[in-house]
């Protein structure tokens, strides 16, 4: 099947938009990434839109409660004390995806990547 991706991010403020698009490139390699989802605190970072700028994305933002909402097959506790949902990068590629998860939560230089492939 050739589609697109879905990629949900966790990561701290200010990480460099070059670290997203490494990261991102390391879980789904050159095929096209149709949107960037995670903490709505988050998508507004200069990072994250940066890296959406040059994959070509749309990102997408989630409050707390919307991402806590997700049944995800690994939340976190230790999540869910920062920020309040047991799952960031899980839950927003699901949300937007609307399927299972094709790459579940990997940490890559800091940034926690979950990804879901979409058909076209």
């Amino acid at each position: 099947m050739s589609g697109e991706w879905v990629v949900g991010l966790g990561l701290r403020p200010g990480v460099a938009g070059e670290r997203i698009v490494a990261a991102v490139r390391d879980v789904v390699g050159d095929a096209r990434v149709s949107c960037l989802a995670t903490l709505d605190r988050r998508a507004c970072e200069t990072g994250v839109r940066a890296a959406a700028e040059e994959l070509g994305a749309v990102v997408r933002g989630f409050t707390a409660a919307e991402l806590a909402a997700v049944d995800v097959p690994h939340p976190s506790a230790r999540i869910a004390a920062a920020v309040r949902t047991a799952s960031v990068a899980e839950a927003a590629a699901l949300l937007v995806g609307g399927r299972g998860l094709t790459h579940p939560k990997r940490i890559i230089d800091s940034i926690v990547i979950a990804a879901t492939e979409t058909a076209l």
